[in-house]
């Protein structure tokens, strides 16, 4: 068991957990009863109690139960975020079947994919969504979509930015197999009783499919139930925190942060559909926000509005997250304006969530964390499988109780995902870091995202982290580009500062880079561009930029 990070282990917690022995719903059913008049859920203004919350699920799984809906199936849940989400996530769990998460920016194929791979005869839907999915009632598995307007939850008059979707009023539901979602509450159909256990299929979480089809990352009730319960205690929180909801409840960051765990604890989420800066900003004031789990390219934008100064955001007590390394200067003046540390953790599809987590009393800056609760995590020899040692660059491979259990139907993957350590099962993650003499983490870089410049190993994450030193960079992405000579080069993709925008040349910025960094890592091309390209969830896809690169010289 690696034990090297105990010494900084946070002195109020302890290192073991005994976790529940119950279903992911119960977490809902024992908050209701403790805290029926309690807000669960704030939407643009509209509060919606735990009371209310369990008793449209239970109306909801009853439903879904009369429709045929059996224990171990699997349901298809296609919306953003809003107070439906989270009902159809619970109601599904109540009828003792297993949730399938579907980014809402996936099409034809991708449905089709995740229909035929798990058979789903049933699909919850936004709206703006249902679309996408109906025409594929009766040409797949798929016999039902139940489909909701996120307007139907806006029961208080508001002054906040509604995104589009959330304005739309609510649209007749026609078509074969479509029904709407009122209907389906208002039937009141009771629920059987909830039999699901800890070693029940809970959710199955998508991988984004970077090689070949996207595989399903299949979680127990207990994996899903670690990462709520863990966060829970890590954050200390209880019943009176404020969690700002916007990341989206597909991915399992925004899941287990600000959905699952303040279930757990019993606490109120203020839900976001769509990111905007300032509402989140106001929502913070007005609803005195203490906690906040984002992605870091959603803290730099937050951080980066001119008009932030004129709201209040005292009330945060702990902000944090992941998806890259935090940027220096922007933590510094999050530290300034705050007097927080940004928390950064770390985790995959397959690990619902975090491993990984700072300790909130002695963090260090662009750090995975140290391993939380009972995961026993070490660095390893890609080649070899061979240990290494503290400083010392290899796979990051982890035991945890929220490890997945294996992928969807795919054996041979699975069996290839896990590597055998001290009569333990490690899951390979497929990330490249180090962990220092305290037992701190560090990411170096995907393996399969090394720039090798004539036998170089350049680190994108790396020179990112190097680059974001300049005054004049707001966001950058580094790729490989191809190269005759050294057969491939750094590539630099830069978003400038408004300020610097009539003022910075690509000379500029390769000039500061030799001064700064070995000449092996200096980006041989720079290019300037408005935005770069995000994922719903806003982590930069470096892999579209770069197949795009290498698509020009092909």
């Amino acid at each position: 068991m690696f034990t090297r990070h105990h010494g900084v282990w946070p002195s109020d917690l302890p290192k073991t957990m005994t976790l529940p022995n119950t279903s992911v719903f119960t977490n809902l059913a024992i908050s209701a009863l403790r805290y029926p008049d309690h807000p669960a859920i704030i939407y643009y203004d509209t509060v919606i109690t735990y009371r209310e919350l369990l008793d449209e699920v239970e109306a909801l799984a009853g439903y879904l139960q009369a429709q045929g809906l059996k224990k171990g199936d699997r349901v298809l849940l296609y919306m953003q975020n809003s107070p439906q989400y989270v009902i159809g996530y619970y109601a599904i769990l109540r009828a003792d079947a297993a949730v399938i998460p579907v980014n809402p920016m996936n099409r034809a194929a991708e449905l089709e994919h995740y229909i035929s791979d798990t058979s789903a005869e049933f699909c919850l839907a936004g709206q703006e969504l249902a679309g996408f999915i109906a025409p594929l009632v009766g040409e797949t598995h798929l016999k039902e979509v139940v489909v909701t307007a996120y307007s139907r939850y806006l029961r208080e008059e508001t002054d906040l930015n509604l995104p589009p979707e959330v304005a739309a009023p609510a649209e007749p539901v026609e078509g074969t197999g479509l029904t709407d979602w009122q209907d389906a509450i208002r039937a009141n159909k009771a629920p059987a009783p909830h039999t699901a256990g800890p070693d029940d299929i809970a959710v199955i979480p998508f991988s984004s499919g970077t090689t070949g089809a996207p595989k399903g990352c299949t979680h127990v009730h207990r994996g899903v139930m670690a990462t709520a319960v863990h966060r829970a205690f890590w954050n200390l929180s209880t019943a009176d925190t404020v969690q700002l909801a916007t990341l989206p409840f597909f991915h399992v960051t925004g899941m287990t942060g600000s959905m699952n765990s303040p279930i757990y604890s019993g606490s109120t989420s203020v839900i976001m559909t769509r990111w905007d800066r300032n509402t989140a900003a106001r929502l913070i004031e007005r609803y005195q926000v203490t906690g906040w789990t984002n992605i870091v390219t959603m803290a730099v934008d937050f951080l980066s509005n001119p008009e932030l100064g004129n709201y209040d955001i005292s009330s945060l007590k702990t902000i944090g997250g992941g998806g890259a390394a935090m940027p220096a200067a922007i933590a510094d003046k999050l530290k300034k304006l705050t007097g927080l540390d940004y928390i950064e953790g770390y985790g995959l599809s397959e690990t619902m969530a975090a491993t990984h987590i700072n300790p909130s009393d002695a963090p260090k800056a662009q750090c995975l964390g140290i391993p939380v609760f009972d995961v026993d995590s070490r660095i390893i020899d890609v080649e070899t499988l061979q240990e290494k040692g503290p400083g010392e660059v290899g796979e990051i491979v982890s035991n945890g109780p929220q490890v997945t259990i294996g992928y969807w139907n795919r054996p041979a993957e699975t069996e290839a995902a896990f590597v055998e350590i001290d009569g333990k099962r490690f899951f390979r993650t497929g990330d490249l870091g180090y962990y220092d003499e305290e037992g701190y983490f560090f990411m170096v870089d995907r393996v399969k995202r090394m720039i090798n410049a004539s036998g170089f190993k350049v680190w994108p994450s790396e020179v990112e982290s190097l680059i974001y030193r300049h005054p004049a960079i707001h966001e950058c992405c580094v790729i490989s580009a191809p190269d005759p000579k050294r057969g491939e080069t750094v590539k630099a993709c830069i978003v400038l500062t408004p300020e610097a925008e009539d003022t910075t040349t690509v000379d500029d910025i390769v000039s500061w880079c030799r001064e700064e960094m070995s000449a092996y890592k200096v980006p041989q091309h720079v290019e300037f561009v408005s935005e770069l390209p995000k994922s719903p969830t806003g982590k930069v896809m470096w892999r579209a930029l770069q197949e795009q690169e290498w698509q020009k010289e092909a």
